[in-house]
């Protein structure tokens, strides 16, 4: 099956996949075979069927929140359909590339397969349709429109298409990601990027809420990466970013303010400069333990001239360090009340000691944010969460 599978991908493309996955999965008593795939604000699982049938005949998208489907994605575990367990039927399946959550895969086994060996070949089959799915999706339109819900703006496309996975997991360290309004960002990013026994992370805010806001955002990601591909540490990468700014647009015409920060996977010693931005926070042992003050150098492009100063702290195993942007925290009800940080880090907490992977914790916190602001951000949301595990098997694997 497997075989089989990854022969047939090299030459197909994103509207192929299903037909092939059916065919190849029939190989080993799998059949009934169905790609749902996560919207970008992952509300709901959408069909991936590459038939062109009307949508009358095509099966109907599914919520994430209320369904088995949703709770296998959620969760990220295989789980039986209604009636199925012990006696073939229908399962749903997480789509995973690492630890990125793509979606589910609805499938059924024969009642005459071996149980066991039917969950393990369903996993190894969902495991192959996520690599190839993510191999194909940057060449794909179709792939795009079907896991949005409504049109994009220019600069939501324009990040998107920047921004690294939303999440990843290894033995050392978990990072996650959530950023909204997905379909209307402005001026908010993020990064991260892995470096031997370091990880370097970065959260942006550009000012503006519009395609010059996105641009420069974009530009700042892209010197942040030049300057640490050259070797570059900390205050050298925030001063570059900064040239790179004022240049383009001009001394004070564009800014944006950001954390940069580094985190020794051996160690545990984190290290960061801020740039004018909101200073991290240090969850340990369930509680909040304390914010990252380091004295803040002026926002990249204003050209100041104030001193870059680099601070460390040395986290323990386990430690969460939160980045995040204004609007996580600013978004206000009608009654004009923000939402808050305090409440933005107790929401992390409660969902952390409830044993949700980290991914699905972000998830729900957007939710919330959103809820309290009545479904619309008139700011970018950004939060970046890292945790170093010191050494212990990542907490998001199956």
């Amino acid at each position: 099956m497997l075989a089989g599978l990854v022969e047939a991908s090299h030459l197909s493309t994103v509207e192929r996949l299903p037909s092939l996955v059916e065919e190849h999965a029939a190989h080993v008593g799998l059949y009934d075979v169905l790609i749902y795939l996560a919207d970008l604000q992952q509300d709901v699982l959408r069909p991936l069927t590459g038939r062109g049938e009307s949508a009358e005949r095509e099966p109907a998208e599914l919520r994430i929140d209320g369904t088995l489907a949703g709770r296998a994605f959620q969760e990220m575990r295989v789980l039986p359909g209604a009636g199925a367990a012990g006696e073939g039927g229908r399962w749903w399946v997480p789509l995973l590339d690492g630890t990125e959550r793509l979606g589910v895969l609805r499938v059924s086994a024969r009642p005459d397969t071996d149980g066991d060996r039917s969950q393990e070949d369903m996993r190894h089959l969902a495991s192959v349709v996520a690599l190839m799915l993510v191999s194909k999706r940057s060449q794909s339109d179709s792939y795009a429109r079907l896991v949005r819900t409504r049109p994009m703006n220019v600069a939501a496309e324009m990040q998107w298409n920047l921004l690294p996975p939303l999440t990843f997991a290894s033995e050392k360290v978990i990072i996650g990601a959530a950023l909204e309004p997905a379909y209307e960002l402005g001026g908010d990013a993020f990064d991260y990027g892995l470096d031997g026994e370091a990880v370097h992370l970065a959260v942006f805010d550009a000012m503006g809420h519009d395609a010059s806001a996105g641009l420069t955002a974009n530009l700042a990601v892209a010197a942040c990466r030049n300057q640490r591909r050259q070797g570059a540490g900390l205050v050298r990468v925030s001063e570059g970013i900064e040239e790179v700014l004022i240049k383009e647009f001009g001394q004070g015409n564009r800014f944006a303010t950001a954390i940069l920060a580094d985190l020794n996977m051996r160690t545990g010693v984190f290290a960061w400069v801020n740039r004018g931005h909101h200073p991290p926070v240090v969850i340990r042992g369930g509680r909040w333990v304390t914010t990252l003050r380091c004295p803040p150098a002026h926002p990249l492009g204003l050209g100041l001239g104030l001193p870059v100063t680099l601070c460390r702290e040395q986290l323990e195993p386990g430690d969460r360090v939160l980045l995040y942007t204004d609007g996580m925290v600013e978004a206000r009800d009608r009654a004009g009340r923000e939402f808050g940080l305090a409440r933005f880090v107790d929401f992390i907490i409660r969902h952390n000691a409830d044993g949700l992977p980290v991914p699905e914790t972000l998830r729900r916190l957007v939710r919330s944010v959103l809820k309290h602001h009545d479904g619309r951000l008139q700011d970018d949301a950004t939060v970046l969460l890292v945790e170093w595990c010191g050494g212990a098997e990542g907490k998001l694997s199956l």
